[in-house]
């Protein structure tokens, strides 16, 4: 069973930025409550007791929001004093973490998973590490997954900005705390999808697993605007 995740929070948002430049991405507000409430209640319903923010860019309005706890879950910071991207943020992140295996998530997108299964998933198959995928019709705006046998991850593509159908990086990750410390340096500012996922995908055995729940990003107005629809019905 998992029981700690780290949430990236510390991203610039620079395309929200003409709808929300006040507070960082992930407090957002959908409804009258920042984002990051939803992705705590969703985590508290699979279980999650331990939750390290990754934050940085207006790290003090997280900080004096959230404190320690949120909802019985034990709130824990991981403060960036300059920027290092989604992997460095992880790494330093991961050297507060307690569990062997750590959930990960993008603090500005949402995905509809079951959690106990992508952890069961996960477990069986004994892998290095595992990425929560979808499908969708219109993979524009993102780069697409080739999966081999047994939903073992054979290739990353880049974005091409048309529209065709495929299986996308939903940006929730189960890694492995030793082999991800192992793997990577500290202090350096680098991509988990680029640097880590892709150049040691010959190395380790990565599994993606697809799921068809409800995803939304709300890094573009276009999509913070439909959050606040849809949320309404947020059922965690």
């Amino acid at each position: 069973m998992l029981k700690e995740a780290i949430i990236l929070a510390g991203g610039f948002g620079t395309r929200l930025r003409e709808v929300v430049s006040d507070v960082p991405k992930p407090m957002a507000p959908i409804n009258g409550n920042p984002f990051l409430d939803y992705l705590l209640r969703y985590l508290g319903h699979y279980g999650i007791q331990r939750v390290i923010l990754s934050v940085g860019h207006l790290s003090e309005k997280i900080i004096s929001h959230y404190g320690n706890h949120f909802n019985g879950i034990e709130i824990v910071y991981s403060v960036e004093k300059e920027p290092l991207g989604t992997g460095g943020g992880i790494r330093l992140a991961m050297e507060k973490c307690k569990e062997y295996d750590v959930l990960v998530l993008n603090g500005d997108s949402f995905f509809s998973i079951d959690l106990h299964n992508f952890y069961n998933k996960y477990s069986d198959a004994v892998a290095d590490g595992a990425l929560a995928l979808r499908y969708t019709d219109n993979c524009a705006r993102y780069g697409t997954i080739i999966l081999g046998e047994l939903d073992i991850i054979k290739s990353f593509n880049e974005k091409t900005g048309h529209k065709a159908p495929g299986v996308i990086n939903a940006g929730v990750y189960i890694l492995s705390r030793d082999i991800y410390m192992e793997e990577t340096h500290a202090e350096k500012n680098f991509s988990i999808e680029k640097d880590f996922f892709e150049k040691k995908l010959n190395k380790l055995t990565l599994y993606g697993f697809t799921y068809n729940g409800y995803f939304i990003d709300i890094g573009i107005p276009e999509d913070y605007k439909q959050a606040q629809h849809d949320f309404k019905t947020f059922k965690y």
